[in-house]
């Protein structure tokens, strides 16, 4: 299943932001790397995010920006994230990211009707 992604620029409109403030707080750490996601388009290249993820934690910024500062939100989320710990596979169609904690296990399908289940190669002790 591929994940729904927003532009760069339908995030802004949406949230009612800057480009400015979109990579301050990438730099501070409140939105990771991973979900800046180039691809090329008709008109050049752009930046897409992937929906669900950006949305709630555009929504989570901004309801605690006021009350909190940049940098306290940015341990705080720090701190959340190692409970967020993903597994990412950047493919010839796109990246995806997934939750180690919702990997129940991670097969490789050799083509042949064969699979081999890699789970500890992949994710060693983390499930």
């Amino acid at each position: 299943m591929e994940q729904e992604l927003i532009s760069k620029k339908e995030l802004l409109e949406k949230y009612g932001i800057s480009y400015g403030a979109l990579y301050r707080w990438k730099r501070k750490g409140l939105i990771p790397e991973e979900w800046f996601i180039k691809k090329a388009t008709v008109t050049g290249q752009e930046t897409f995010f992937p929906r669900a993820l950006i949305c709630e934690r555009m929504e989570l910024i901004q309801k605690q920006k006021d009350d909190v500062s940049l940098e306290e939100l940015s341990r705080r989320l720090a701190s959340a994230s190692e409970e967020r710990e993903t597994l990412v596979l950047d493919t010839a169609f796109g990246r995806k990211s997934f939750y180690l904690k919702d990997i129940k296990r991670v097969l490789l399908d050799l083509g042949n009707g064969k699979q081999k289940d890699i789970t500890k190669d992949i994710l060693g002790g983390s499930i």
